[in-house]
């Protein structure tokens, strides 16, 4: 479970270091893309310790893993079910 969660981790590290990606995104916080039309959160580093949001990271790694083609962290689920993680993390 670590070594996932540390994979995770490198990933939103690559995110923030994006020059692309860090003049539009606040410190402490990484790009996701959601859903099938890829809507853009912005979200705080501090959801990578939600165990719900952990949960979720673990099960989008072992199904599509974090190598896309836009950069950011790709999570495939609806943006309905994305929101109401997210409502529950903060």
């Amino acid at each position: 479970m670590g070594i996932r969660l540390f994979n995770a981790k490198q990933v939103v590290r690559r995110i923030l270091l994006s020059a692309e990606e860090s003049s539009n995104v606040p410190k402490g916080h990484f790009v996701v893309y959601v859903g099938e039309t890829q809507k853009r959160f912005v979200v705080p580093i501090s959801y990578l310790k939600n165990p719900s949001f952990q949960k979720l990271l673990r099960h989008v790694e072992e199904e599509y893993g974090f190598n896309h083609p836009m950069g950011g962290l790709t999570i495939p689920c609806s943006e309905q079910v994305f929101h109401d993680l997210i409502c529950c993390s903060s």
